[in-house]
This record gives C-alpha cells, sequence and structure tokens, in this order.
C-alpha cells in the first residue's frame, strides 16, 4: 500500500464522519438551535478554529465526531430559559437534529453510487455457469490445498447439482460446505478446458463453522452502459442503493443472531483504511462504492438503539414522549457515558487488533 492511498483512505472515512456531523449541525442551524462546537475525531485537539458561534476542531482520535450544544455548558452565557438551546425545543426538533446524521449518510451514500454510475458506466452484470475460486488460503494444511482445489479454478457442480449462471450458485455452494462437516463432497472443478472431479471434506473451525479453506466469488461478467438519461441514472442508482442497504441491514441482523462470532467479524477504522487504501491502489471506480457501502455502515450502526450512539438518543426522546417529561439526567447521564467509555474501549481494540493482523486483514471477503 503507498502512501497516497492510505492518505486517500483516511480522508474518505474522515469525510464520511464530516458528513453525518453536518447533518446533525445544519439540522440544528437551519432551526435556530445554538451550536458552539462542531469536532471531528475525539481526544486532543490538532487543530480548531473558533468561530462566532461555534468551534471548529479536528482530534486525534479518528472514532468519529460530534457536535457540540451549550445547554450544559457552564461558561455559556446563554440564560437556562433560551429557546434555542437544545434541550428547551420540543421533541420532534430534536429528533430532527439528532436524526439528521444519519439521513445524511444515507443520502450521501447515493450520491456517490449516482457519481460513480455517472461517471463509470451503470453496471450491467451477467451471471455466467460455475462459482469462481479467486484464491486459496495461504496455509499449505487446508482442505482445499490438499484436495487439489487451485486458484483460478471454477467450480461447476456439488454432489451431481449443476452450479447454474445465477446469482443463487454461490449461495448453495456455501451452504453445502456449512452443513456437510466432515463428510465428502464431489466437485466438478473447470480447468482452463477441462474437468477435473475431486472429493472435499469440510473441517470444523474454531467459530463452529465449516470450511475448506477458498475465497469463492459468483462468476459474472460485468459491462457498464454509459447514459446521460437523468431518469435512467437516478433508477439504476436507486436500486443499488437499495440492494446495499439490504445486505448491510441483513448482515448486522446475522451478525447479532451470531454473537459469538462476532468478534472476529467486525472491523475497525484500522481495517478500512487498509481496504480503502488496497481499493485506491487498485481501482479508483470503487472507491466510490466502497465509500458508500461505509456511509451506510455508518447510518446503520448509529441508529442502532445503544447508548452514546443517535439510536440510544432516540429512545430517550420516545420515552420522554411517553412519559410526557425526560427520565432524570442522572440516568440519562450516567447512560450515555457508559455508552461513550465502551465505545471508545471498543474502538481502541479494534484498532489494535486490526494494526497486528493487517497483513491477514479479509474484510468484506469470506473464507470457505
Amino acid at each position: 500500500m503507498s502512501l497516497l492511498s492510505i492518505v486517500a483512505a483516511i480522508a474518505v472515512l474522515g469525510l464520511l464522519i464530516f458528513v453525518h456531523e453536518l447533518g446533525h449541525f445544519l439540522a440544528a442551524r437551519t432551526q435556530g438551535i445554538y451550536v458552539n462546537r462542531f469536532s471531528i475525531g475525539f481526544g486532543p485537539v490538532l487543530w480548531k478554529y473558533q468561530g462566532p458561534e461555534t468551534e471548529y476542531a479536528l482530534r486525534g482520535i479518528p472514532l468519529g465526531g460530534y457536535v457540540g450544544f451549550p445547554d450544559d455548558d457552564p461558561d455559556s452565557a446563554i440564560p437556562p430559559q433560551d429557546p434555542n438551546l437544545l434541550k428547551n425545543r420540543p421533541v420532534l426538533d430534536r429528533a430532527i437534529v439528532i436524526s439528521a446524521g444519519v439521513l445524511a449518510n444515507l443520502l450521501f451514500a447515493f450520491v456517490l453510487i449516482l457519481t460513480q454510475m455517472g461517471l463509470f458506466g451503470i453496471p450491467q452484470i451477467t451471471y455466467q455457469p460455475g462459482v469462481l475460486v479467486p484464491q486459496l488460503a495461504t496455509e499449505s494444511s487446508v482442505v482445499a490445498f490438499q484436495a487439489g482445489v487451485k486458484a483460478g479454478d471454477r467450480i461447476t457442480a456439488v454432489n451431481g447439482y449443476p452450479l447454474g449462471a445465477n446469482a443463487e450458485s454461490i449461495t448453495y455452494l456455501m451452504e453445502q460446505i456449512q452443513s456437510h462437516p466432515g463428510e465428502p463432497l464431489q466437485l466438478d472443478v473447470a480447468r482452463g478446458d477441462s474437468i477435473e472431479n475431486l472429493t472435499i471434506v469440510p473441517e470444523l473451525g474454531e467459530d463452529g463453522r465449516a470450511r475448506v479453506g477458498v475465497q469463492l466469488a459468483p462468476n459474472v461478467e460485468v459491462t457498464r452502459e454509459h447514459t446521460l438519461n437523468p431518469v435512467k441514472l437516478v433508477g439504476a442508482a436507486a436500486r443499488e442503493f437499495e440492494r446495499i442497504t439490504q445486505l448491510t441491514v441483513s448482515g448486522f441482523i446475522k451478525l447479532f443472531q451470531h454473537l459469538d462470532q462476532a468478534a472476529s467479524q467486525v472491523s475497525g477504522p484500522v481495517a478500512i483504511v487498509a481496504i480503502g487504501a488496497d481499493i485506491v491502489r487498485s481501482n479508483f471506480g470503487q472507491l466510490f462504492q466502497f465509500a458508500a457501502l461505509i456511509s451506510i455502515n455508518l447510518a446503520v450502526i448509529n441508529i442502532l438503539p445503544l447508548p452514546a450512539l443517535d439510536g440510544g438518543q432516540l429512545v430517550f426522546l420516545l420515552i420522554e414522549g411517553l412519559r410526557g417529561k425526560p427520565l432524570p439526567t442522572r440516568i440519562q447521564e450516567g447512560v450515555m457515558q457508559t455508552g461513550l467509555v465502551l465505545l471508545l474501549g471498543l474502538g481502541m481494540v479494534l484498532i489494535v487488533r486490526d494494526t497486528v493482523n493487517l497483513t491477514g486483514l479479509a474484510w468484506m471477503q469470506q473464507l470457505f
């Protein structure tokens, strides 16, 4: 990875955080609500500028950002009963401010996808028969290596069942591998002009999932249609945005359904930067879709009903709306502070883990 590609990837991550916080900021300012801080990152200040009403800062820990309000600032000269303090606004006004970051990330993701299609064309995907094996795991002892599978092979059938030219073929093959630990599977493998018949026995991994030590990919041919028709571009971008969002949401659902495997599947900023840098180096056009994917992930993560996230604050507002009054301040502050500590702690753990394992990152990839 070159320094330029790493800087570009960090810039993309910073831009997405900026977009999220900008959503909160604009939602507040357009309603006349006071904002006294706009920060990208946490921790020590690297740069700051004091505007007429707001301090803008760039901080050293790239785990997010925040928009600060003078509601509880003891040094603020604004009277506590001022109607333009966030805490004195109706529940709906506050909900708009809190949810605006999520909406900004979703809107920005759509704009990124639309821009990519406008610049590089609308992708047209044609499925070909079989499932590709782009690479094997590096260890020579993996099951696939011992069975004779090679990088570049195309698996055309499993146990006599043909893997056709469709999106379901790779899913079916993965299901067969995962559901047959310790049982032989008969694979028809296309290699060059010949068909090899191989027997492979999936092994049960430490996470309880059967694997054979290969990376799988759909066998597709991608062409791009260039058009200046805005209706066609917007329609195609909307469909791609919907597809990525559905995949992201379903991924989080599966993650929470298998919490015992979550630690190995969650990646931190270092992993994201590493993958982004690799994309910048190999295929700059895909950087738009990568940024859109991360932006949608940021939106989904932030809307989760967890302390210190936007979703957690919305839960407090929902309780306030149902009770007719907010929860006691000490309860809200205790929950939010605990959540913030846990969130920062998790972020630091992910940074350390991803840094240690940087050479072996497989984010957005899966070995089977």
